[in-house]
């Protein structure tokens, strides 16, 4: 069984920072420079706000990145699937493979990232995680990294002024340092599948429905990324 314990670190970042995530962002940079040294710098840049700020900038940051009206979600499924019925199967099928693993999902969906992340540490089901990596965890960190970019960032944020939703501080978007920790898990999943060959990922479904999420998206998220992938940028 191959070790994929350094995917926890990764599924810890990705949770609510606590009093112990500045120790937990040492640790993965630690990792990376004994495994992974090429990708170093491009953590650097998140340790240093992470040491530079307080914990209830820390705090903030992550609530606005990921919670209210967020840049993106961290469900995979959700972010490749969206409002359809596959997402659903997807979930089903998550949950099944969660219990059978042992794997403790919390409060968070079986689909959540960290909890996907936490299943390569659980199971020795080899076929399931090439699968997981090339065909749901490659491809929806490409998806949640192109929320980051600055133009569809300022878009959204104009949407949401239009729309009189505008709660989140414009600056938080800005240059968002979560950016590069989805860079680095991106570098270090192709780095570690190389050698795995499936098609990437089915069609996202881009068009959702304007209406309130059976799996608790906020319907005015929905109606703004709606509008967002249906605007031609210039």
């Amino acid at each position: 069984m191959n070790s994929y314990n350094h995917y926890l670190i990764f599924a810890d970042l990705f949770r609510y920072p606590d009093e112990k995530y500045p120790e937990r962002v040492e640790q993965c940079l630690t990792m990376l420079s004994k495994n992974y040294p090429e990708v170093v710098d491009e953590m650097k840049v998140f340790q240093e706000y992470i040491q530079t700020h307080t914990s209830d900038e820390r705090e903030e940051l992550f609530t606005k990145t990921f919670d209210v009206q967020p840049i993106c979600y961290l469900d995979l499924g959700y972010v490749i699937w969206g409002e359809d019925y596959k997402r659903g199967a997807f979930l089903l099928h998550m949950q099944q493979e969660q219990e059978a693993a042992g794997n403790d999902c919390g409060t968070e969906l079986p689909d959540n990232i960290s909890n996907i992340l936490t299943l390569f540490t659980k199971t020795d089901d080899q076929a399931l995680l090439d699968e997981l990596a090339v065909k749901i965890l490659i491809p929806g960190v490409k998806k949640m990294i192109a929320e980051f970019e600055q133009a569809r960032v300022d878009l959204k944020v104009k949407v949401l002024k239009k729309l009189h939703k505008a709660i989140i501080q414009e600056e938080l978007n800005s240059g968002n340092v979560y950016r590069k920790v989805f860079e680095t898990l991106l570098y270090i999943l192709k780095k570690d599948f190389e050698h795995v060959h499936f098609e990437e990922a089915p069609t996202a479904i881009l068009n959702q429905q304007h209406h309130q999420s059976f799996f608790g998206k906020h319907s005015v998220n929905i109606e703004v990324n709606n509008i967002v992938n249906n605007y031609k940028l210039d």
